[in-house]
């Protein structure tokens, strides 16, 4: 009791000469919003390692009076350590420099300077701040025996583009022509990322695996608002610590905004398109003590047009397809997130978080076609009408309970989660069909029919994973983990013409699969500006499938291996050169396998195949950057080239279905197949109001086929450039200007397994073109534009702004694709020239006293809390 009370004298009597906290640009006085930052750590005594209780902190900010010009140290923070050695210091500006001072009964006193590394001033990246403002002192031993102790300085600089050892991180957050989109919307400006006309994202001519903050999600890129993203990592070619699916396609993580400040923040933003569609949301953080609340909820309503024509050619009978359509696709969707960050002590935290979206669309698709024959032994003619309305509901449920401990070993951590996420969908389809034997439509065929689709899916996904990382020394480091996931998808669609069962063409299907993981890594520093990462994945597998009635598939691979290897050499000047290998496995997802087929275009049915198996992938890049320039601008140059066996592939043949013969994409395991390329990306900030970014992709690849059909391949060089451009103007304006080109290229070979469940047909329920591995995307581009005006309403920040997309109406999409038996051509567009106005405002108060009353001690135990409790 004596030792606490001489302590908390000698605090008391320490503030109260201290006098007032000094204001300033540096000290951050001016403005409230830098004073967020938090050191926090643990005194313990040097011989025993035991934290000393009711040791005194005091906290120095050490600037130059603005009326002396003299230096002068003045008191900014303390506390009393407690039982367990523990301190958090907050609310602290982000640019100063400090002294921290520890003095307790029986020890020496102890002195360091600390700072959060922050350089202010002109054209500063706030992500920056953001990034360092929350700081582990870690141990601090205090020593009976007089010892100096070296000062410690705690820094941290993170550019707008990183690239780390396995990925290429974007601050995504203050993109004006994706507010009020999706995340589609977004990944239109991500470098190395193409987005077709339906919103299928392809990283160097595949589908990535999409992650949400680092774990496997049931969501889709088109149910994620633009307004909740925070970040996009960019992981080209993962290493060992990844989940070893996913291919040649890499993986897409979308970081989710989340806040720890102190106090209370957060934003509401509305927004209006050119069709009249509304999307509003919001998001909310409290911070106090132990506990960090966060939850953001959005509401986007959709209106989407599309066009497009369609004409084949047969090689059989030398008949030819004629076919026009127009749709129209409208609905709504929304997506929550809640959840809590439980503190329980410095060095451990407990994180519980909820995610849910749904949403309801409905679809009207007019088609016209025009069948004829010039064949002098088969001539005839027919013109037909297919009308078809739809209907899609979708439900994701998200939850992820996770653990995090420091270690007092800087860099040393271990983390621990278990994620489940469950989705459900039911979709349906009614068709009306009239044809006629001649152009006028006086001479009716058969009367209307009408069939009818109903289908419905549901999907169960678990995963836990936990990783350690132990930092040896400086200079060496080894990871390690463990990993489990169980997917199950279910799906069923019946069939029906003019209300008669068609059973024949019914399905129902199911499947689950297992996946065991453990990984190693080991990275090491060696020499100068040497460094390499090394790492081995071991997993085991399984899948067992059955079409309900019919048949069962299964397919498993007890253990396989999966290296990886890392190397970095910094060549002076800021500049580095690393090279990378991987291997992979792609396992089949849901609508490659499930064997539903989509009847909504004739001339494009599409199934899946329950009877593919997991392609392997040889990844290896090579990578070169420069950073030049006092604006630190970027060169990043890549060669990537993969080797794929078993390659999952689409393929278009003529097959049965029920009692007729038709044309029907589905999925194939090819034999081999090869790609390779080059990507460069230009960052430069040409003056302070201007800054550019410039991303150009050579990609070469041929798949070969010959197992399915003798001779078949496919085989394309294609290219696409992005070009963004900011303009920051006086006032609080700016405009971004972004468009992209698309060479001729190959069809994309795969699609996303990021796990989507539902029981619509192989193309999934909004359609896309059919993707086979005999055809090509002719060339295209496209340009968007954007405008803001960021101001201020109560000293809180607001922004409105309008964007545009297709400003020049040029994203139309024109495919070829060919058989034996066909060659067809298809155009197609969709929401050209749509025009979105929004609003957006922040607001929030640094307050560490937010839920405090009083003679109440919160668990920051700032100096006026300690004296309260006394």
């Amino acid at each position: 009791m004596i030792k606490h009370f001489l302590a908390a004298l000698s605090l008391l009597l320490t503030f109260s000469v201290s006098g007032q906290v000094p204001t300033g640009p540096r000290g951050g006085g001016n403005n409230p919003q830098m004073n967020m930052g938090r050191f926090y750590g643990r005194v313990v005594d040097d011989k025993t390692g035991k934290g000393v209780d009711a040791a005194s902190i005091q906290l120095m900010l050490n600037h130059i009076d603005p009326r002396t010009k003299e230096k002068k140290d003045s008191l900014v923070g303390g506390m009393l350590t407690r039982k367990s050695g523990e301190f958090t210091l907050e609310s602290l500006p982000l640019g100063g420099e400090f002294t921290l001072t520890i003095t307790a009964i029986g020890y020496k006193t102890h002195e360091q300077e600390v700072s959060f590394g922050v350089q202010f001033g002109p054209g500063m990246d706030m992500s920056k701040a953001m990034a360092a403002a929350d700081r582990d002192l870690g141990n601090i031993k205090i020593e009976q025996d007089a010892e100096t102790l070296e000062a410690v300085t705690v820094s941290a600089s993170k550019p707008l583009m990183q690239m780390g050892i396995d990925r290429k991180i974007f601050n995504v957050e203050k993109n004006i022509s994706s507010t009020g989109g999706t995340a589609v919307d977004i990944m239109r400006n991500i470098p190395s990322l193409n987005v077709d006309i339906d919103g299928n994202i392809t990283l160097r001519n595949s589908s990535p695996q999409i992650f949400v903050d680092g774990r496997p999600t049931t969501l889709s890129l088109d149910q994620i608002p633009a307004d909740a993203i925070a970040s996009v990592e960019l992981i080209t070619n993962p290493s060992a610590k990844f989940d070893a699916s996913g291919g040649q396609s890499g993986i897409l993580n979308v970081v989710l905004k989340k806040n720890r400040k102190v106090g209370y923040n957060g934003g509401i933003r509305a927004g209006i398109d050119s069709r009249a569609r509304v999307n509003l949301g919001g998001d909310i953080n409290a911070r106090q003590g132990k506990i960090n609340a966060f939850a953001s909820a959005f509401l986007n309503q959709r209106k989407s047009k599309n066009w497009g024509e369609t004409d084949r050619n047969s090689l059989l009978d030398q008949s030819t397809t004629f076919q026009q359509n127009n749709g129209i696709f409208t609905g709504g969707f929304g997506f929550t997130r809640f959840g809590l960050d439980y503190f329980i002590n410095n060095r451990n935290t407990l994180t519980i978080s909820q995610n849910i979206s749904g949403g309801n669309f409905n679809r009207t698709n007019y088609n016209s076609m025009i069948y004829g024959s010039s064949d002098p032994n088969n001539n005839y003619f027919e013109s037909q009408y297919r009308n078809t309305l739809g209907g899609h509901k979708f439900r994701n449920y998200g939850t992820s309970l996770a653990y995090k401990h420091l270690f007092a070993n800087p860099g040393q951590e271990l983390t621990a989660d278990i994620t489940y996420n469950r989705s459900k969908s039911t979709n349906f389809s009614d068709i009306y069909i009239r044809s006629f034997n001649d152009p006028e439509q006086l001479d009716p065929k058969f009367p209307e029919q009408l069939q009818n689709i109903t289908g419905s899916g549901n999907n169960r996904q678990i995963v836990a994973q936990m990783d350690y990382v132990n930092p040896i020394n400086e200079n060496m480091k080894w990871e390690g983990g463990l990993r489990t996931q169980v997917r199950s998808f279910e799906s069923n669609q019946l069939n029906f013409l003019n209300s008669i069962p068609q059973t024949a063409l019914d399905n129902e299907f199911a499947y689950t699969d297992y996946v065991f993981a453990a990984y190693g890594i080991f990275s090491q520093k060696v020499g100068e500006g040497f460094s390499y990462q090394a790492g081995l994945r071991a997993e085991s597998s399984k899948y067992d499938g059955e079409q309900l009635g019919k048949e069962r598939y299964a397919n498993s691979f007890p253990i396989s291996l999966f290296p990886s290897i890392f190397l970095n050499k910094s060549i002076g000047d800021r500049q580095d050169i690393q090279l990378n290998y991987s291997r992979k496995i792609n396992r089949p997802n849901f609508f490659q396998l499930m064997p539903n087929t989509d009847f909504s275009d004739t001339l494009n049915l599409q199934t899946g195949n329950p009877a593919l198996t997991p392609e392997f992938t040889h990844s290896l890049e090579l990578s070169y950057q420069k950073t030049y320039g006092e604006k630190n601008n970027t060169f990043l140059a890549t060669l990537f080239g993969k080797y794929i066996t078993n390659q999952i592939a689409r393929y278009q043949s003529l097959r049965p279905i029920a009692d007729t013969v038709a044309f029907v994409s589905s999925w194939i395991n090819a034999n081999t197949a090869y790609a390779a390329g080059v990507e460069l990306i230009f960052r430069n900030t040409i003056t302070s109001w201007w800054e550019l970014n410039l991303n150009t992709n050579l990609y070469y690849s041929k798949i070969n086929g010959s197992n399915i059909v003798p001779d078949l391949e496919n085989e394309r060089i294609s290219s696409f450039s992005k070009l963004n451009n900011t303009f920051k103007f006086g006032k609080g304006w700016s405009l971004q200007l972004s468009g992209e080109y698309q060479s001729k290229s190959a069809l994309p070979v795969s699609t996303s397994n990021s796990g989507e469940g539902g029981g619509g047909g192989g193309r999934g329920w909004m359609g896309g073109p059919p993707s086979t591995s005999q055809g090509y995307i002719n060339a295209n581009y496209g340009a968007d534009i954007g405008l803001r005006k960021d101001f201020k309403i109560k000293n809180n920040q607001a922004s409105l702004s309008v964007n545009m997309n297709d400003i020049f109406r040029t994203r139309r999409y024109w495919v070829h694709s060919e058989s034996i038996s066909f060659v067809q051509d298809e155009w197609r567009r969709r929401d050209p020239r749509i025009v979105r106005l929004n609003f957006n405002y922040r607001f929030g108060k640094m307050d560490r006293a937010l839920f405090k009353r009083k003679n109440t001690r919160s668990e920051g135990e700032n100096m006026q809390g300690g004296m309260e409790n006394l």
